[in-house]
């Protein structure tokens, strides 16, 4: 059965626009616990853009399923993580300037720097993942690294509008997934998933955990976040059938 992970950095997005103490991310993250979310996934960014250190400290107090941490492999981030340990924490690029996360950790240029970070997660108990593009090449480096779980980067294929190079795209993940799945790794995917082009992903069997966070946050403003999370597992789920 595939996992659904809810990203609530958004609805800290909507906090910060006005500096206020609402919408309450952790509020978010415990009805998504409560409404069948698998997994609550947050972001940590360099620039506390959205989610803030005291929301993580809370969210690892009050959940009963799992965190997923979201961090670059900058050194103050990872000893954020180690005193905090979470989960699972999985390694992102990021830079300050980007509206989003464009791309996936290029684990070949940066092996080293990558490497040292996940064998410091690694001792400390934390399950780690990198967050990288449908590339055999990356795939070939993650297994280097050692870590058990990638995440695939789904934005190229969530931002293409032409049928035939979606479906390429497609091909791509698909392939990638079953290639890392052989090697002995668990696979999960993400970002710019929506309603309308999750299933041909969830559908993949090689792909064990979705992450998704802007659809189900932007969802919920016309049908509340419950439906809308209900909604994508929905979706997720009949994909397998």
């Amino acid at each position: 059965m595939i996992r659904l992970g809810v990203n609530i950095d958004h609805v800290a997005t909507l906090r910060q626009a006005r500096g206020s103490v609402y919408p309450s991310p952790i509020e978010a993250a415990l009805i998504a616990e409560s409404t069948g979310a698998d997994a609550i996934t947050v972001h940590l960014r360099e620039d506390r853009r959205h989610i803030q250190d005291r929301d993580v400290e809370m969210l690892r107090e009050l959940l009963q399923i799992d965190m997923n941490l979201e961090s670059s492999v900058n050194d103050e981030m990872i000893a954020f993580a180690l005193h905090i340990k979470p989960q699972e924490v999985c390694l992102v690029p990021e830079r300050r300037e980007e509206l989003t996360t464009e791309g996936g950790l290029d684990v070949v240029r940066h092996f080293k720097q990558v490497k040292y970070a996940s064998d410091r997660l690694s001792e400390a108990g934390i399950r780690v993942s990198l967050f990288i593009d449908a590339d055999f090449l990356q795939i070939d480096a993650a297994l280097k690294v050692s870590v058990p779980i990638i995440e695939i980067h789904t934005g190229h294929y969530s931002n293409l509008l032409i049928t035939s190079e979606q479906q390429c795209a497609l091909e791509q993940i698909r392939s990638v997934a079953s290639y890392a799945t052989n090697q002995g790794m668990q696979v999960n995917a993400g970002h710019g998933l929506h309603y309308h082009n999750v299933q041909p992903i969830a559908a993949i069997a090689d792909i064990s955990e979705l992450n998704i966070g802007h659809a189900i946050v932007s969802r919920s403003l016309f049908v509340g976040f419950e439906s809308a999370i209900r909604e994508m597992k929905k979706l997720m789920l009949d994909a397998r059938k």
